[in-house]
Order: C-alpha cells, then structure tokens, then sequence
C-alpha cells in the first residue's frame, strides 16, 4: 500500500524491524503506516524481537490486525491468533488495546465468495469483534485501498476534532479575559 520495499520471502519472521511507508492518498493527503513483523507470544517479556516491535506499536494512532483467513496450517486459528496479540499488547501496556483496532482478514482471493464472506463473519463473530473489519488479498491488493481511505479519514477526522477542540478552548479563554 505504500512504496516501501520490506524484504519478503515465504517463511515467517523475514521481517527483523519495522518498515515505514507513506500512503499518499492524494496531493497533500498523505499518513506514514508501519509494518510490524509479527509478534510473537512471550513478546512483552522480550521473546525474539517482542519489545521492540511492540515500542513501535505505542506510536500508532491505529492499529491494524493483519490476520490470515485462510491460513495454509489448518491447526492455524486465525482468533487465537488475534487474542494473542491482544494479550501481549495488554501485558507491554493494557493502554494499547484502548487504540483503535481494525481487523483485516488477509488471503480472501484463496476462498470462494461465498466461503470468503462465512468465514469472515464466522471469525469476527468469534472474536465478538466491534471496532471496523475489511476482508483483502495483499497478493492481488484486493481490498486494500478501501482501508487506505478510511485511514486517511480517520486521521482527518482526528485533525478536524483536535482543532476544533483547540478553537473552542481559545474561544473560552478570551471571554474569561473579557469577563
């Protein structure tokens, strides 16, 4: 989603830091996302690269759960899997799951559609999932750009309200020196 160009090869953990890439959604418009590598259970008492990757996760405004849906291991429980981050993320800084986190399910082109919307909701349902969910193919980029753009809304919005909130305290300020 972004010009970064993070070493990638077919087997876990290529990653050993995270990469940053801006997504440039149009002139002017524009965020930073950052691929952490996974994280492993034991990170947030420094298995592998744990506290590392997850000092960079407490920079992000949000988080997105990258998860395989069609996971190529059958014994590969995609909500296990989301649970367990979320346990680490809870053991570095409970602050964390306080963030925004979107879920997206990964490798949809490998399912039917049919399969590909069960699934989806047979995972989301499982997790009691309330925050937003997409459902892409980073393979075939299906689905992605779609989160891009609610990523750079959701930012826009952060902006507006952080300047609206700036313009009204500056407003309160004035009539108290008025008053």
């Amino acid at each position: 989603v972004s010009a970064a160009t993070p070493k990638v090869a077919d087997y876990p953990f290529t990653t050993l830091y995270p990469n940053l890439g801006v997504v440039s959604v149009e002139p002017y418009r524009s965020f930073v996302i950052a691929d952490i590598p996974g994280i492993i259970e034991g990170a947030a008492e420094g298995a592998g690269l744990g506290s590392l990757f997850l000092r960079h996760v407490q920079r992000t405004r949000v988080l997105l759960h990258l998860v395989d849906m069609a996971p190529f291991d059958e014994a590969i429980d995609p909500v296990y899997q989301v649970r367990a981050i979320e346990n680490e993320l809870r053991m570095y800084d409970p602050g964390m799951l306080a963030k925004p986190r979107w879920l997206v399910l990964n490798k949809g082109d490998l399912l039917s559609d049919e399969e590909r919307q069960a699934r989806a909701e047979e995972i989301v349902k499982a997790l009691d999932w309330k925050e937003p969910w997409f459902v892409t193919s980073a393979l075939s980029r299906e689905g992605t750009w779609p989160i891009m753009l609610k990523i750079q809304q959701f930012f826009d919005d952060q902006k507006r309200d952080a300047l609206e909130a700036a313009e009204e305290a500056a407003a309160r300020a004035e009539m108290a020196r008025n008053a």
